[in-house]
């Protein structure tokens, strides 16, 4: 029947447009996770290895440098071209490696220049981590305007099953009601309304018809027992 496949296609449509969205979500959220982990991954090792030599030089202060101060240095310099994942590292930490000698030897324009050069390398792993917390930011912004896209489709989608759930099944319902109330009431001349109109299904139709019919039978006979009774002659036809 027409009137179970509209409500099955339209109750799969939904689940359908909910199943989408929840899983829209699930890959927003899925995606974002490592995009914020990568932040941290690929940055922090190289901030804290430039937090590190610049503490070291400070600790030094104007003071030659120890065997130990040289030692850690040389080591945190090392932690730190271990991890070049962004553009200008490399030749970032080739200057450092090129002044540090000097600079440890008490060299103090060497110093000054390092301290330069390690700074430069912080600023750059601190915009690599702020333009990846901006990609994920948009991220997120792309993903909860669709989900409010997608929100709005079931919205949309749902007015339009109710709209039509409403004009082609419970209205006829409730004219068949209304129908069958009235003749049990007594009203012989109640009819289904809507017979060959545009909002009425097929499988509804049939229905009206039908009942129509049945009660114009039913309406004759009941009106000939009436005249019978009252001694008057049958209807004919």
């Amino acid at each position: 029947m027409y009137i179970a496949k509209f409500i099955r296609v339209g109750a799969w449509l939904l689940v359908g447009l909910n199943l989408l969205m929840a899983f829209g979500v699930i890959g927003l959220f899925t995606r974002m996770s490592p995009a914020i982990a990568v932040i941290i991954e690929r940055n922090e090792r190289s901030l804290q290895a430039s937090a590190g030599m610049l503490a070291i030089l400070a600790e030094a202060g104007d003071a030659p440098f120890t065997d130990e101060m040289r030692g850690r240095f040389r080591q945190t310099l090392e932690d730190a071209g271990a991890n070049t994942t962004e553009s200008g590292e490399p030749e970032t930490l080739a200057r450092i490696r090129q002044t540090a000698p000097a600079a440890l030897a008490g060299d103090a324009a060497a110093k000054k220049e390092l301290i330069g050069e390690i700074n430069r390398l912080y600023i750059i792993n601190v915009k690599a981590m702020s333009d990846a917390d901006r990609r994920a930011q948009h991220l997120g912004r792309a993903g909860a305007w669709g989900v409010v896209v997608m929100a709005t489709l079931v919205f949309v989608a749902g007015l339009v099953f109710i709209r039509n759930f409403t004009r082609r099944i419970a209205a006829p319902l409730e004219e068949l009601h209304d129908v069958v109330l009235a003749h049990g009431r007594g009203d012989l001349l109640r009819r289904c309304g809507g017979v060959g109109g545009e909002g009425v299904s097929r499988d509804f139709h049939a229905i009206f018809t039908g009942l129509n019919a049945i009660l114009d039978e039913r309406t004759c006979w009941t009106r000939g027992r009436q005249d019978a009774a009252d001694g008057a002659p049958p209807p004919q036809g």
